[in-house]
């Protein structure tokens, strides 16, 4: 699943990632993101990966559309 501009945003908010932290996470260009994040351009597939992939690693869930629109969130913890 692709994700949206509105996704990245909110995933990056929820984890208090700046554009700059996850251009470095992601290892793509800083204005790959604020052109995507605006919705001035459409990255490749494979840098949308590495976005996700990216968030993904620091605990954001993406959540798909179903009917109420696609979305983010933490993960839970695993309490042990």
């Amino acid at each position: 699943m692709a994700i949206s501009d509105a996704q990245s945003r909110a995933a990056r908010a929820l984890i208090g990632w700046s554009r700059e932290t996850l251009a470095k996470a992601a290892n793509v260009s800083l204005r790959t993101i604020v052109d995507f994040e605006r919705g001035a351009r459409e990255p490749h597939a494979a840098t949308l990966a590495a976005l996700r992939r990216a968030l993904e690693a620091a605990g954001v869930e993406f959540i798909p559309e179903n009917g109420s629109g696609a979305g983010v969130r933490l993960k839970k913890s695993v309490i042990m």
